[in-house]
């Protein structure tokens, strides 16, 4: 390989540039205020329409960094690339994470899929010291918490 080709390569850069000061940071305490402002991020003409999923971004104390959309399916699932999860997590600098998805019929139960994924994504978080604090199943009508029956 010649020399000048190998010096050709991409440049990255990773940031993060937060628009929010961390006073004014909304703070996460129960599965139910991380519900309601998981609701209020999503697109209303969406949420019965197609499955996406979320991370709510949180720091050391809990205070939300940010809102990320890792996925949009379709009416019956959505793809999950754990890389995107924690590189969001990481460029953000998150302490730990709400993991959110929605089911368009409107069941609060959670699939065999949902809970390995869930799984998956902790084991993960173990690895590089990212909390996962809790799954939550958004819908109109309500939610389902992991953290709060247990399965997390």
């Amino acid at each position: 390989m010649e020399m000048q080709n190998m010096l050709q390569c991409a440049e990255i850069q990773l940031t993060y540039r937060p628009v929010i000061k961390a006073q004014h940071r909304p703070k996460f305490e129960t599965g139910r205020q991380a519900y309601e402002l998981l609701l209020s991020s999503w697109d209303s003409g969406k949420i019965e329409f197609i499955e996406q999923f979320k991370l709510m971004l949180l720091s050391r104390s809990n205070k939300v960094l940010g809102i990320y959309k890792v996925g949009t399916g379709g009416m019956a699932g959505c793809f999950v690339d754990v890389k995107l999860v924690f590189a969001s997590a990481l460029l953000s600098c998150a302490h730990s994470l709400i993991l959110a998805h929605n089911h368009p019929p409107g069941n609060l139960k959670p699939s065999e899929h949902d809970i390995n994924m869930t799984r998956r994504i902790k084991e993960a978080g173990r690895v590089l010291d990212i909390q996962v604090l809790d799954h939550i199943i958004v819908t109109t009508d309500g939610y389902y918490s992991f953290a709060d029956e247990g399965i997390i």
